[in-house]
């Protein structure tokens, strides 16, 4: 298939129904992955005792809902998150590049988990301060943005870099001075990624706001296609250019920060996921979003298996989801002649 081809609507859904079942499969393998292995019939066991109130092998209960549902739905919602944000920014800045760190959000989101962990703060506290860093830095990379009259796409995009190379300096300061002992450790693992300090409750915490922005860029997609014509054409269609820039990148920094907020910093994803998923279903945010989001929930929890069976002391996912992306984008500068 040609990266441009445009499948059939029926071919589409077939590939919605297919990734929808792949996440399904992964998701109940990954169960069974970790140090204390848990066959098929044990995880069913095991739920079926909390519907029915049955007896239930305590071991299986504690490893399958205390521990790997907790990770494997923090892995799914982060992964679908910045997959459907980094879809969505793509689209809007009408730009393969793009990501949903684009606009400083995981700088932000990493200077204010980092000024936590500094002051001693627990895991509530860092990702909290870790959400609000990212709200802070997208909006004052708007409100810089909206002074650049002539090129708005351009003046926000170039406010987000330099707003995140502004908190990313702060960051480098916080780790200057920190603890190398103790605190500079910790800040680095955060930054690197990982979900293995994740708990219900910050899982709770996080999936209002991931949800409620994936709720919004999910009602604006078909809006998103018509802004791949241009400005004024989508404006002879009816569309409101300033509200739906103001919505989409609200609702993707929502995303993009409380997906920071409970992960750390994981970077390739947002940018890589939604380039797969315009190769299968095509440019149609219609079909592609709903594409990224089950893709990246998939590959995130995959991810996390590796890290945490792959050697005896986890690995950080920032590091794999590296390994992964940056090869895959050298595969298709090679593939389309540096067209992306």
């Amino acid at each position: 298939m040609k990266p441009d081809a445009r499948p059939a609507v029926p071919r589409r859904r077939t590939w919605l129904v297919a990734f929808a079942l792949v996440f399904v499969a992964v998701a109940i393998g990954s169960f069974a992955l970790g140090d204390y292995p848990i066959s098929l019939s044990q995880l069913f066991h095991a739920f079926a005792s909390k519907v029915t109130g049955a007896s239930a092998d305590n071991t299986v209960q504690l490893v399958v809902f205390s521990i790997r549902l907790p990770r494997i739905l923090a892995g799914a919602l982060v992964g679908a998150g910045l997959s459907v944000a980094g879809a969505a920014f793509q689209g809007l800045f009408r730009n393969p590049m793009a990501s949903p760190d684009i606009l400083g959000a995981s700088a932000g989101a990493g200077f204010g988990a980092a000024l936590m962990i500094f002051l001693g703060m627990g895991f509530a506290m860092v990702s909290v301060s870790a959400f609000i860093g990212g709200v802070i830095a997208v909006g004052a990379a708007y409100l810089v943005s909206v002074r650049a009259r002539r090129s708005p796409i351009l003046g926000m995009v170039l406010a987000g870099i330099m707003i995140g190379s502004l908190f990313n300096a702060a960051t480098s300061y916080i780790k200057l001075v920190a603890d190398p002992n103790n605190v500079l450790p910790s800040i680095t693992f955060w930054l690197m990624g990982n979900l293995s300090n994740v708990k219900p409750t910050q899982l709770a915490w996080a999936a209002v706001p991931v949800l409620a922005g994936m709720v919004v860029l999910f009602a604006s997609r078909w809006k998103l296609n018509l802004l791949t014509m241009g400005d004024e054409e989508a404006q002879t269609m009816g569309v409101n250019i300033k509200v739906i820039r103001v919505l989409v990148v609200a609702a993707a920094t929502l995303i993009t920060s409380a997906c920071v907020s409970i992960s750390g910093l994981i970077g390739w994803v947002g940018l890589v996921i939604p380039h797969f998923a315009r190769m299968i279903v095509g440019d149609d945010n219609r079909y592609m979003m709903p594409v990224s989001m089950l893709m990246g929930a998939s590959f995130m929890v995959l991810v996390d298996d590796l890290a945490r069976c792959l050697t005896t002391a986890e690995i950080p996912i920032g590091i794999l989801t590296a390994f992964v992306g940056a090869p895959f984008f050298l595969y298709l500068i090679l593939r389309r002649g540096g067209r992306l």
